[in-house]
């Protein structure tokens, strides 16, 4: 029945994640003509009519407090029901996530280029949170942050829901350490290494980020790591998490990362395009682990294929 959202607000929802999928939560509109909540649903999904009446003979179908809703639940303004979305055919992405670490608390993924981090517009169940998931039984499996769907790298997750928030402040009081490695062009004339600082703002609605005069948000250091002829690969620190916040930077140096589609000129590449994967790795992660205390650091074992086939390290560092 159509997409589905990850976000589902800050009370729990009352269906349990489902085959790697959260439940949806639907709001019923201020006003109406109907008298039940079956009436609205049926007005609002009436091309999946059927597959709707057997979700809600399945009462899988539920109100706020995990309550089935049936022919006699009344309309009730403003509030909200829970089901299950059945999400459309997908196309799978040709490329495997890899788990680099997992014990009770986290488990850290090596994501290819273009798998979503989270389900989002075309990719539900081709994003790495749904396949880690399904493939290792992990039906809490949440996300600590995310990776562009074009960019390659470590990602984090959370295995136990209770224990989510704290490593959430983490990432919110900028405690994480990372560090990025990426493929764009050398100038010779820009001194190295320099940080960055400038206000990113992304609109929206719209595909792209630009900065913008005003107070700074966004910083990143960048460091050359080696120079060949006139392509160089570098390490990149951000302290801040902006989006596309280290493509923007790059291009604003005149370096855009490459095989970038949107900096310095949006491309219209199609999504199933897998020839160019954008020269830019989450290399390195590391940070005090709110829940036990110890001193973390993963690293990817992924290549970004531009920089010389096998010379480059597994961490990015000079050959």
């Amino acid at each position: 029945m159509g997409r589905r959202q990850e976000r589902t607000g800050r009370r729990p929802p009352p269906l349990p994640i489902r085959d790697g999928l959260n439940p949806s939560r639907v709001r019923l509109p201020e006003s109406g003509p109907w008298t039940t909540t079956l009436e609205y649903l049926l007005a609002r999904f009436h091309v999946e009519r059927e597959a709707l009446l057997a979700k809600v003979a399945a009462a899988e179908v539920v109100d706020v407090d995990g309550v089935p809703v049936d022919d006699a639940m009344p309309f009730r303004a403003n509030s909200f029901v829970w089901l299950y979305r059945d999400p459309a055919i997908e196309p799978r992405v040709p490329f495997e996530v890899d788990v680099l670490f997992q014990d009770d608390h986290l488990l850290v993924a090596d994501k290819p280029h273009f798998l979503s981090s989270l389900p989002n517009g075309s990719y539900i169940v081709e994003s790495a949170v749904v396949r880690l998931r399904r493939a290792l039984d992990l039906p809490d499996l949440s996300p600590l942050h995310r990776l562009d769907r074009i960019t390659a790298g470590v990602l984090l997750f959370s295995l136990n829901p209770r224990e989510r928030g704290a490593y959430q402040t983490m990432f919110a009081r900028r405690e994480v350490r990372k560090s990025y490695r990426a493929v764009a062009g050398f100038r010779p004339d820009l001194a190295l290494p320099h940080v960055v600082t400038s206000r990113i703002v992304k609109d929206r609605g719209t595909p792209t980020a630009y900065e913008t005069p005003g107070e700074s948000n966004a910083v990143t250091r960048v460091e050359l790591i080696k120079a060949r002829g006139d392509r160089a690969l570098y390490r990149l620190d951000p302290s801040t998490g902006k989006t596309h916040q280290l493509r923007v930077h790059l291009n604003s140096l005149g370096i855009p990362i490459e095989n970038d589609p949107f900096y310095p000129r949006l491309l219209d590449v199609p999504h199933d395009d897998y020839s160019r994967p954008l020269q830019l790795l989450a290399a390195e992660i590391a940070f005090t682990d709110p829940v036990t205390g110890q001193e973390r650091h993963f690293a990817s074992r992924r290549r970004l294929e531009n920089w010389t086939s096998g010379q480059m390290e597994v961490l990015g560092q000079p050959d």
